[in-house]
């Protein structure tokens, strides 16, 4: 009796075993993609005068496969674009999913996804920094943001996430997520002389700028 017991405690511990790797396996699953650029991007970003860069995204109410597709090819077009940040508004979607990698060199670093981001708070700590956008392409201008966010947001398994972020990465999440809400890096910059020169030089109408300063 001992054995059969011993038995059947051992077959169901394998299965739990099973169960346990399978799932550790779906946990796994990343939308990360190679970082090489590709001669033709799956996804066409828009630029300043595109009136859909002006509209609100809205909050993505169900993570399945479909978003997480949607995910590595706004990376394969932002790696092909050579930028560090995309947010979908900026290929004609307008769901609140943003992509976001830092270490273009180096394949091993996973890429950030943020689907549903919200900042809960912001320190009093004020940068100038000089952003970029790949919808302005060849335009760089200073922009004042807090130094340091903490940020609530859903990763592309769907799981409710909290990070603090400061530097760079603080810089890159606040400008991605100003495309949620329909504003451009260029609304928030003060120097109007500067700005309409850039703007100028690089072929794009100052009037596409919605200033909110």
């Amino acid at each position: 009796m001992l054995r059969i017991i011993e038995a059947v405690v051992k077959l169901s511990l394998s299965k739990s075993f099973a169960q346990l790797a399978r799932t550790a396996e779906k946990s796994k699953s990343s939308v990360a993609v190679s970082k090489d650029p590709l001669e033709i991007p799956p996804l066409e970003i828009h630029t300043l005068g595109n009136k859909g860069l002006r509209q609100n995204a809205r909050r993505i109410s169900k993570v399945d496969e479909s978003i997480r597709e949607l995910a590595r090819n706004m990376l394969r077009s932002m790696y092909s674009a050579k930028g560090i940040g995309l947010a979908a508004p900026q290929i004609g979607v307008h769901k609140q999913l943003l992509v976001i990698d830092l270490d273009l060199e180096s394949s091993s670093t996973p890429p950030l996804i943020l689907i549903n981001p919200e900042i809960s708070g912001a320190s009093a700590s004020l940068e100038t920094y000089e952003e970029g956008c790949l919808s302005i392409p060849g335009v760089y201008l200073n922009v004042v943001r807090p130094s340091a966010i903490t940020l609530s947001y859903r990763d592309e398994m769907g799981r409710p996430k909290k990070m603090k972020a400061d530097g760079l990465i603080a810089r890159c999440i606040q400008h991605e997520m100003d495309h949620l809400n329909g504003v451009l890096f260029v609304d928030r910059v003060s120097n109007e002389e500067e700005l309409q020169n850039a703007l100028k030089e690089n072929g794009f109408n100052n009037q596409h700028v919605n200033p909110i300063l």
